[in-house]
């Protein structure tokens, strides 16, 4: 399966403001999350959707934008940048998706130093708020 149709439907989710049951139609029972401050991989539909939610509204927002697109075959990279707090964040989003269309495999990597501190700190507090 091509990664096109995954990927509007994941840009489709970006612009819409998040809306979460959106987030989890995207996403692969068996869906695996690689943060770039967790060292073990989170498995599981809930546990990406967790993260990934919690990643669209720290990251997300006004000063959120996509910068470049590689797609190949049923996987893409694509590289973004955001501020939080003053501080420039550049990532890149590694994404695969299965033969159903869903998001199979999601890795997120950021730069530089400062931004991935930053993001650990707005994203503990988000995945905590969601916890409780």
């Amino acid at each position: 399966m091509s990664a096109h149709a995954g990927l509007t439907a994941w840009h489709a989710y970006m612009a819409g403001g998040g809306d979460p049951q959106a987030l989890k139609d995207l996403i692969a029972e068996d869906a695996v999350f690689h943060s770039p401050v967790v060292h073990t991989p989170q498995e599981g539909r809930d546990k990406v959707f967790g993260y990934l939610h919690a990643a669209s509204h720290v990251l997300g927002g006004e000063n959120f934008r996509y910068l470049r697109e590689i797609v190949d075959g049923d996987q893409a990279v694509l590289e973004f940048a955001s501020e939080l707090d003053g501080i420039q964040i550049n990532g890149v989003d590694i994404i695969r998706w299965n033969d159903d269309g869903k998001i199979s495999d999601f890795k997120v990597m950021v730069r530089p130093l400062k931004a991935i501190n930053k993001v650990w700190e707005k994203m503990a507090a988000m995945l905590t708020a969601q916890a409780g």
